[in-house]
């Protein structure tokens, strides 16, 4: 691997992440995208899937052992909690505030990608960094990466109460205060079939509380119900 790809990974490793790669391979694979490999079959063969796969069980038994031994509550509870630590767009949001974006190493029209496409893109590279480290450096190490880059935002998500599912906690509050079951229409929809844009409404009895963009149904609605949530707050 010549200096001009391998400098900007070793000096990331030192850093950012704070220590030296003796494998700086580990790392350059680990923020490779499938289609890299594609457009480079003569010089390069690995991306990062297999890391990637790897690195997602590590978090999730990291955040596991952190929620297990830091809180008392029920296992209903930890499960939320822990999913909400670990979506795409809670590892995506690490993997941008640590700023790897720009060693990811995609094909052309990769780069040009959705912005949903490219957040996707920046957690499954988080998860394989994880991957990477455990194997250069053992789980102690990945552990407090893990700890220090997700772990650390439990109590933001906790004061903001979005580890709830939107959709299932709107349906209680919206029966509870106006013995109404939300329901959703879509309001809109534009864009091309591969990259469709939905605007959906959410009403409770005939009043519409809240209104959410998502590039899927489901997605939009998860917004909607988070600002009718947040409208019953006030």
């Amino acid at each position: 691997m010549s200096g001009m790809i391998v400098t900007p990974y070793q000096e990331f490793a030192r850093q950012v992440l704070g220590f030296e790669f003796a494998d700086i391979q580990l790392l350059i694979t680990a923020l490779t995208h499938r289609s890299y490999v594609n457009e480079h079959k003569k010089s390069t063969s690995e991306h990062n899937e297999r890391l990637e796969f790897l690195g997602d069980a590590v978090l999730e038994l990291s955040v596991t052992d952190f929620l297990f031994k830091n809180y008392s509550e029920p296992e209903g509870i930890l499960t939320s909690w822990r999913a909400a630590l670990v979506r795409t767009e809670s590892i995506g949001a690490a993997g941008d505030k640590l700023g790897y974006a720009p060693l990811i190493r995609m094909s052309r029209g990769e780069k040009q990608g959705t912005d949903r496409a490219k957040q996707q893109i920046l957690a499954n590279a988080f998860e394989a960094v994880i991957g990477a480290i455990y194997i250069e450096k053992g789980y102690q190490k990945a552990d407090e990466f893990i700890i220090k880059h997700i772990c650390s935002k439990l109590e933001n998500i906790l004061n903001e109460g979005s580890w709830r599912d939107p959709k299932s906690y709107l349906q209680e509050v919206s029966q509870r205060i106006d013995s109404e079951t939300p329901n959703y229409r879509v309001l809109a929809e534009e864009g091309p079939d591969h990259d469709k844009l939905f605007t959906l409404g959410v009403y409770v009895g005939q009043k519409l509380m809240g209104k959410g963009t998502g590039h899927s149904k489901q997605q939009a609605q998860q917004q909607a119900a988070r600002a009718a949530l947040k409208k019953y707050e006030v």
